[in-house]
């Protein structure tokens, strides 16, 4: 049988069955849940064929799940990477959040998208080729995090147990596009310090809530300087998330007819490959230099934050003629008979992803195609059918190229 012929070979109710089997459980990060998903998910590789492990880290308190599939040797190795924990369910849901719901068009649930669907066709992939028996070269190894969205420490921590392969795709939902690129994230606050004045002689006061409207439109319309190339800056972005103001650091709301002397804005910041953090914060800090100048007496300051127990995200990027990337798209277009968008596609390029970690850490070439996308963490969360047992089959004839037929 051929490598063309293999993605025939697909059971598409197993698959399916196995994404709702994930979708059913309730893997918040940083829960019980997350911890039992992992441990599911080594008993079903194991189950598989495949050597399987729950990696622990974090002093033994998290695990990943880690498998391998042990090639003859002579062939280069693929690492497939994505998480386990999900984000909660928010409202306005209209169906089950982890009842694993399928229709004739899409399959439902929380964190079906962002990202179990990505992660499910990793495993099937591996599975439908071992069904077929089908010998590899190389070694695939499938790395099941968790702690994404603690900024990747579940990755972090992989790696640094050693971890490694030749190329690695990130299954982070790309609607199936192949993203060659995407930013560095970056939390921020800004405090804006004005002086407070009765209503009835609101001319003399320095009004915090009027300079943060009008610095807000501002911040979000910000790109920072330095960028590689319009590619590099089209990934750009500030975004204004939270403002609070009142009287004081203390923020007293029982005066409202005084005016406010104190704002605190935070948010979050994006920029690309060969921009830097410090760059960054000097673009926002003349933006603030310029504030004080349109609002006479107001004192302004800015500082890069971090939540404790977060890792930050590096940027990525990979080339767009690498040999990851020309064997997914060659694998796109056996699948989907047209070519396969390629490059710093928004909005996947403002996502913060594992891939900067293998990137930056690890040094690996890798791509980040992932099916999901299009209602990612939404009321509803949900991946297209088709979409999810495409990219089964394209992952299948990428494993094929990277590690070869033995």
């Amino acid at each position: 049988m051929n490598a063309r012929d293999l993605i025939h070979c697909v059971d598409e109710a197993a698959c399916l069955a196995l994404l709702c089997d994930w979708v059913r459980h309730k893997s918040y990060t940083e829960t019980d849940g997350e911890k039992a998903l992992v441990h599911h998910v080594v008993k079903q590789m194991s189950a598989m064929g495949i050597a399987a492990e729950a990696q622990p880290f974090d002093e033994g308190r998290r695990a990943n799940a880690i498998g391998r599939w042990q090639g003859i040797g002579g062939g280069k190795s693929l690492l497939f990477n994505g998480h386990l924990d999900t984000n909660p369910a928010t409202e306005g849901w209209t169906v089950d959040p982890w009842g694993g719901l399928v229709d004739d068009r899409f399959i439902y649930g929380i964190g079906v998208s962002n990202m179990k669907a990505g992660d499910a066709a990793s495993y099937c992939a591996v599975k439908t080729l071992r069904d077929a028996g089908v010998r590899l070269k190389g070694d695939v190894i499938l790395t099941y995090v968790v702690g994404e969205l603690q900024g990747g420490v579940g990755t972090v921590a992989a790696i640094r147990n050693g971890v490694r392969a030749d190329y690695f795709v990130n299954s982070e939902p790309t609607d199936l596009q192949a993203v060659t690129m995407h930013a560095c994230s970056f939390m921020y606050e800004i405090e804006l310090f004005g002086d407070t004045r009765h209503l009835s002689k609101r001319e003399e006061a320095v009004d915090a809530v009027m300079a943060a409207c009008d610095l807000v439109p501002r911040l979000n319309a910000m790109t920072f300087s330095g960028a590689p190339s319009a590619e590099h800056e089209s990934i750009n972005r500030m975004h204004v998330g939270i403002i609070h103001a009142a009287l004081g650091k203390e923020l007293h709301e029982w005066r409202p007819p005084q005016v406010a002397d104190y704002c605190r804005i935070k948010g979050s910041g994006r920029f690309a490959p060969g921009q830097t953090q410090e760059g960054a914060a000097s673009d926002v800090k003349r933006e603030l230099a310029a504030l004080e100048r349109r609002f006479p007496g107001l004192r302004t300051s800015f500082r890069i934050t971090k939540r404790e127990g977060h890792q930050s995200m590096p940027a990525f990027e990979v080339a767009k003629d690498a040999r990851i990337i020309r064997a997914i798209n060659a694998a796109y277009e056996s699948v989907r008979g047209c070519e396969q968008p390629t490059g710093a596609i928004k909005p996947p390029g403002f996502f913060g992803t594992d891939a900067g970690h293998l990137y930056a850490e690890a040094g690996m070439e890798g791509v980040v195609c992932g099916p999901g996308g299009k209602y990612n963490t939404m009321p509803d969360e949900r991946v297209e059918i088709s979409e999810f047992l495409d990219m089964i089959r394209i992952y299948m004839l990428t494993i094929i190229d990277i590690c070869e037929l033995a």
